[in-house]
């Protein structure tokens, strides 16, 4: 199955081929939500729901694997038959419950790749997988591929550490020099963009790794409202759309965004 981006070698030999790849569905994505411990159920639940809904804006159809420590554990014959285990939650909405599988699959090198082929392989037409982890275990399953994890923070100070801990291990241990932010808290909170400047430029200066942006979730927010306008194009931006599968479109039915997206600001933590 085809993943990430494609890389075109020269021009199509015949028209068919030409016209089969300028209308084919769109690859397959990988959005690592890297979790965080001082966030309760009731944020995690909140930014789960917004992306999956910002996603669903675009078309896409989700594959949710909720892999956290805090999250619900796996069902015991995940192993045997993962796709029993995944429920569904709308017709482009699909939920793996799965602390502690990533560990379940570690093979001898300490990879638990195979978990995401097997979770794909159980949801026939998805588009986007959104993996929900803990740093250590993202990088089991996804070792060196290109990702550009979206850390998860809350407005309080030992959140803010442990995302800028998540932003070292995962450069560290995968290569990953750039990250997103999903930022949980009021929108109207002035605090948020000063914590999204304080961690960019730590990012930059200390590990050498860059924000390329950020948004916000009001965990306090009605799931029936449409995505802000700074998360869709947060996720946009994580599908890879910059490469043309969206080029001009509009985001549709969404809020303005109550928060500018993060610049290259300095500040300390």
């Amino acid at each position: 199955m085809s993943r990430g981006f494609s890389v075109s070698l020269g021009h199509p030999p015949d028209q068919a081929q030409g016209l089969r790849a300028r209308f084919a569905g769109p690859a397959l994505r990988y959005v690592g939500l890297v979790a965080n411990p001082y966030l309760d159920g009731d944020s995690v639940a909140a930014a789960l729901e917004r992306i999956t809904a910002a996603l669903g804006l675009f078309g896409r159809r989700t594959l949710v694997i909720d892999a956290a420590e805090n999250s619900p554990k796996a069902p015991e014959g995940a192993r045997i038959d993962l796709a029993m285990c995944v429920e569904t939650l709308s017709p482009d909405i699909w939920y793996l419950p799965a602390a502690g599988l990533p560990m379940r699959y570690v093979n001898t090198r300490g990879s638990s790749a195979r978990l995401l082929d097997e979770a794909v392989a159980a949801c026939h037409g998805v588009d986007v997988v959104l993996v929900h982890a803990a740093a250590s275990d993202l990088a089991r399953l996804f070792g060196r591929r290109a990702l550009r994890p979206l850390l998860l923070v809350a407005d309080q100070a030992e959140s803010v550490t442990h995302a800028y801990a998540n932003l070292k291990l995962l450069a560290r241990r995968c290569e990953w020099y750039s990250a997103d932010l999903l930022l949980i808290g009021p929108q109207a909170s002035s605090r948020l963009a000063r914590i999204a400047q304080s961690l960019t430029g730590c990012a930059d200066a200390y590990v050498g790794s860059v924000i390329t942006g950020w948004a916000s979730v009001d965990p306090e927010g009605s799931p029936g409202d449409a995505p802000g306008a700074d998360l869709c194009r947060l996720v946009a931006s994580q599908m890879g759309v910059n490469d043309g599968s969206l080029e001009g479109e509009s985001v549709p039915n969404s809020r303005e965004p109550a928060l500018p997206m993060a610049d290259n600001s300095t500040g300390a933590l």
